[in-house]
């Protein structure tokens, strides 16, 4: 069976560039330094939102060690497959107990139809946001992610994250720190697109893509 997952790009991100680079000084510098790279998703909700539970709290390259081993257990990636495993596999995997719980309530929402994945499509951010953080597991920051890789929506601004203040302080501060306050003033001229540029401000630390 291939693991081959065919990765979504969203249509407004030429659009976005064109205006971030227009708005912002520092976009118009770091824009083309990335060609046509772009932010991507794969797809399924049930998947994205279980791996950033994995992934908390730990390395990129321990959560992915850790995610493939998980991902072997159930025949395939489905909610109903998770409630099935046995909790010693899950902690042979290296799941933490409370990595474990968190995946078997996100299963739960998943498989009772507490979630409904389609009805997200016509919700605003903050609504999602609401429904997102009612999992165990889940805080805003990872619905904020989920937000930008799964929904791809176009103006989230993750003020929780670490690598957007800490981009933002390199780019527009010379590198001092940087304030809530402070990183809304420069996200102003990113409206509607603060996503995308904070995909750009990513990439200004990492080059490599981040995806979930």
């Amino acid at each position: 069976m291939s693991d081959a997952v065919e990765l979504i790009t969203p249509g407004y991100w030429d659009e976005a560039c064109r205006h971030l680079a227009k708005k912002d000084r520092v976009m118009k510098r770091l824009i083309p330094q990335f060609g046509d790279g772009c932010l991507q998703s794969r797809g399924d909700a049930f998947t994205t939102l279980a791996r950033s539970i994995v992934g908390q709290q730990i390395s990129v390259k321990a959560a992915q060690t850790v995610w493939d081993r998980f991902a072997k257990l159930p025949r395939r990636m489905l909610p109903g497959n998770v409630l099935k495993l046995k909790v010693d596999d899950m902690r042979s995997a290296g799941l933490s107990a409370r990595k474990i719980e968190y995946l078997v309530d996100l299963s739960l929402h998943f498989d009772s139809g507490a979630i409904r994945v389609e009805a997200w499509q016509a919700m605003d951010d903050e609504t999602v946001i609401a429904e997102l953080v009612g999992i165990r597991g889940i805080g805003r920051w990872t619905a904020e992610m989920f937000l930008i890789f799964h929904l791809m929506r176009p103006n989230v601004l993750p003020l929780d994250d670490v690598g957007l203040i800490t981009g933002i302080s390199k780019n527009y501060f010379s590198g001092d720190p940087v304030s809530r306050s402070d990183a809304r003033e420069v996200a102003a001229a990113w409206e509607p697109y603060c996503s995308v540029a904070t995909w750009y401000i990513w990439r200004s630390l990492d080059p490599l893509p981040v995806a979930y």
